[in-house]
């Protein structure tokens, strides 16, 4: 299946905002800055045929991953899909820390605890951002979507 990915002005302002959130004043690490120069050199007809995106599946992708990580963790992405049943895009932020838990009883459980938060900070800060500006995301997604089911469920 197809789906329509966003424009290219939206993707540029969707990253614009991901790292002046996630970053501030920091500066933005080299792996990242290649990324997006790479991005920014194959021009806009080829941009989300790129390499430097991680895929779902090589021949029809519903999902693209921009890794850009912040100032605490390199591995939080920035994510395009499909919106559920195919018809448009939306923007989310993949902390990228949920696959792995140390045990509780670990050094390192207290020092995982407090990443995982200021990832789901920065990522909620970022959508929240990306709301304000009007961009899609999952969250606003799933809210129209409750609205439309509620209204739909009121009128019968």
């Amino acid at each position: 299946m197809s789906w329509n990915k966003p424009p290219i002005e939206q993707f540029w302002s969707a990253v614009e905002t991901y790292l002046r959130i996630a970053y501030g004043e920091a500066r933005v690490p080299g792996a990242a800055q290649k990324r997006i120069e790479t991005l920014r050199a194959t021009g806009n007809g080829d941009l989300y045929a790129s390499p430097v995106f991680a895929r779902d599946d090589p021949q029809s992708p519903k999902r693209l991953s921009l890794r850009l990580g912040n100032p605490s963790y390199p591995h939080m992405k920035m994510v395009v899909e499909a919106k559920p049943g195919g018809n448009g895009y939306l923007f989310r932020v993949d902390t990228h820390d949920r696959h792995c838990r140390p045990a509780p009883e670990s050094r390192e459980y207290r020092l995982f605890c407090e990443l995982t938060e200021n990832n789901l900070k920065v990522a909620e800060a970022i959508e929240a951002a990306w709301t304000r500006d009007h961009l899609p995301t999952f969250k606003e997604f799933l809210r129209e979507d409750l609205a439309a089911r509620t209204a739909a469920h009121q009128s019968h």
